[in-house]
């Protein structure tokens, strides 16, 4: 518009409140699950308000010699049995489904899957356990920032004590494609959880105790 401004109407308030959501839908379905999402939000307030602890960071916990950021149910580490979940990127679809066979089997027997979730199979078996309930320890190659929560399918999994999310390493704002490295450092420290004779590390939640 050519010409002076015309001076800002302080009388009427303004249009749209401080940092609000203006982003732009690009994907199918996207306005329908950012509707979902606002509508769950007063739900994902009060559990976050019921249980504190399953959605804070905690940092710096020790537990077989490492070191790592937390969110969710540290208890999962006391279990007696826990699976590491690998799967090779070349296996076949037949043999991904055997994967997952196998992993459910043992979760349903009462183990912990313990995973990077990386692989197209370790994914498969992760979305699995996601659907039959069953607890799941995710080991994530970036941090805890300030202000992290868990969304979605993580956020119902971690509410109901199902959920461990581990970081070793600190949190990095940008996004950054995982390397060969951290892909097998992940699995090292998922067969580390996995095979230590730890004694139960502090209890803040129990999921019988709720």
């Amino acid at each position: 518009m050519a010409g002076p401004k015309p001076p800002q109407d302080r009388h009427h308030g303004l249009l749209f409140t401080p940092g609000f959501n203006d982003r732009i839908l690009w994907r199918a379905n996207q306005l329908r699950h950012w509707q979902h999402y606002v509508a769950d939000n007063p739900r994902r307030l009060l559990l976050r308000y019921l249980h504190p602890a399953l959605f804070r960071v905690q940092r710096d916990v020790c537990y077989a010699g490492l070191s790592f950021a937390m969110m969710g149910n540290r208890f999962l580490l006391d279990r007696p049995e826990k699976l590491q979940i690998q799967c090779s990127r070349s296996l076949t679809p037949e043999q991904v489904a055997q994967e997952v066979q196998r992993a459910m089997a043992a979760a349903e027997r009462g183990a912990v899957l313990v995973s990077p979730c990386i692989s197209p199979g370790e994914k498969a078996v992760a979305r699995a356990a996601f659907a039959a309930r069953r607890p799941l320890i995710i080991l994530l190659e970036n941090g805890f920032g300030d202000f992290a929560k868990p969304g979605g399918r993580l956020f119902d999994a971690c509410d109901e004590g199902r959920l461990l999310l581990i970081a070793p390493w600190q949190y990095h704002p940008e996004r950054r494609a995982i390397t060969r490295e951290q892909c097998l450092t992940l699995n090292h420290y998922a067969r580390t959880i996995c095979e230590a004779a730890t004694p139960a590390i502090a209890r803040e939640y129990h999921p019988d105790n709720r």
